[in-house]
């Protein structure tokens, strides 16, 4: 683990430094953050150059801990991202896209991605995931679709797909490689959720297994990385690696902190080494639940089983309360208020929760036992009836008149909610979770995603992107639209 040697030598040595950051190993912090983080936390805050090494020396550690990245996630090259996979993301399209390029992307795109497009100025061409007949969730993209993309965008440079979802669903992506490759177009992942699939054979092929080109991780999210850590993998000949790398460069702060990059380093170690069967106990932990829930009168476990689909991450979860006549906002403040649980998000009808390597029987336990209390309490409660169960459908593409760069950009004003109808969307209005953009900047404005909108504020909603959160108003593009 260089990186982390690197900072266990700094610390040996004794230094006093005359460097960033200013706390000088948090003698000058302010006596309650030195009492929140503790001494030790403040000490391990310190730069990567001048720190845990000294690039003016050639002894760059963090590129040594990513060729060993690079082996243990199967690419040609990795690069460590400390502002997360959103920075993997714009550093991608940075690298590889320029202005008025046709991107092929999939419409149930992370916030992140649709950031890339308005940065980058690309033009995308929407496709969007199958989704259930029923429960109107989100299948992945079909490999057939991609390939009539191409057909009917043969200057396309680029396929672009989220996988696996926020609710853990992955598509066919080797499938997707292989058809993109016969067009000599590469194609690039934001598996921000999947970064433990490559260390067990349970889990959906990763992105660099299935011939994918570029993919990002977020190894916060699922390993034991800290918060912001991520990586970004790239393969093949159809990808300039080294303007990748630059471009990775102008996307990061330059002054990225060690530990993050010394947790990535420790968690890719970890994997390597001991994934396996750290991976098989959280499986093992995660069917254990799922089983336990599913006898839970009025709840649904909606996974990979409950829609039909073999790719799925078994350790992530969608739990519907919905049939126990409570919201998953109301579940979400039960679990944290009464039980002192933290579920990773909640909507309407739903909680989503994950086990991960960090997770014992003891933390499950609690879990499921809540669950079960809250399933007896409210035992006989007529279900909740409501039409913002998924958003499936809504995020189908509409009609797309300007690119997001040019819709962001442009003269715009606020109006109404009520009377954006027909309007050309100069906002970007996502729902969390999942964050999903369910109206981008150039979308002309869809009755029907209004009214999805007004309901889900109504009910709760967290609206991000947008200039009002609130969507009292939205921001249109001034004098283009059925007002003009």
């Amino acid at each position: 683990m260089p990186i982390v040697e690197g900072m266990r030598w700094y610390h040996e040595q004794g230094f006093a430094s005359f460097a960033t950051p200013g706390h000088r190993l948090g003698h000058g912090a302010h006596p309650d953050l030195l009492d929140l983080f503790g001494e030790r936390a403040w000490q391990l805050d310190m730069p990567v150059s001048s720190g845990a090494t000294d690039v003016h020396f050639n002894n760059d550690i963090v590129e040594q801990a990513e060729r060993l990245g690079a082996d243990a996630w199967g690419s040609d090259e990795c690069h460590y991202l400390v502002n997360g996979s959103s920075a993997g993301n714009f550093a991608f399209f940075l690298a590889h896209l320029s202005p008025g390029d046709r991107v092929i992307i999939s419409r149930d795109m992370h916030k992140s991605l649709m950031t890339a497009l308005i940065h980058t100025g690309v033009q995308p061409i929407y496709i969007a995931p199958q989704l259930h007949p029923e429960l109107d969730f989100g299948l992945g993209i079909d490999p057939g679709q991609v390939e009539r993309a191409l057909e009917a965008n043969p200057d396309a440079r680029l396929v672009a797909l989220v996988s696996p979802s926020y609710s853990g669903i992955s598509s066919n992506l080797a499938a997707i490689a292989e058809i993109a490759h016969r067009h000599a177009v590469p194609v690039y992942v934001d598996e921000a959720w999947g970064p433990h699939f490559h260390f067990h054979p349970a889990f959906p092929d990763s992105a660099m297994a299935a011939g994918i080109d570029g993919a990002v991780a977020s190894t916060h999210k699922a390993l034991a990385a800290i918060t912001q850590s991520a990586v970004l993998n790239v393969q093949g000949d159809l990808i300039n690696k080294a303007r990748v790398k630059t471009a990775v460069g102008m996307s990061q702060t330059t002054s990225p902190a060690a530990y993050i990059l010394a947790s990535i380093d420790a968690a890719r170690s970890q994997m390597v080494l001991q994934g396996r069967q750290m991976l098989e106990c959280a499986l093992e932990l995660a069917y254990g639940a799922r089983e336990r829930i599913r006898q839970i009168p009025g709840v649904t476990v909606v996974d990979g089983l409950t829609l039909g689909v073999s790719r799925y991450d078994p350790t992530k979860f969608v739990i519907d309360v919905a049939g126990m006549g409570i919201t998953g906002f109301e579940a979400e403040h039960e679990l944290r208020h009464r039980f002192h649980i933290n579920p990773e998000a909640s909507d309407l009808v739903s909680i989503v929760c994950f086990v991960t390597v960090g997770d014992s029987r003891e933390t499950v336990d609690r879990l499921v036992t809540a669950l079960e209390t809250l399933g007896r309490e409210n035992r006989g409660r007529p279900p909740i009836e409501t039409n913002l169960r998924s958003s499936g459908s809504i995020i189908r593409p509409g009609i797309q008149v300007m690119t997001p760069r040019d819709a962001f950009f442009a003269t715009s004003a606020a109006v109404p909610l009520g009377e954006a109808a027909g309007e050309i969307s100069a906002d970007l209005i996502i729902p969390y979770p999942p964050g999903i953009p369910v109206i981008a900047p150039g979308d002309v404005i869809e009755q029907h995603k209004l009214d999805y909108l007004a309901g889900g504020v109504a009910h709760g909603f967290y609206i991000s992107g947008a200039a009002d959160p609130t969507l009292q108003t939205i921001r249109i593009v001034a004098g283009q639209g059925a007002g003009s």
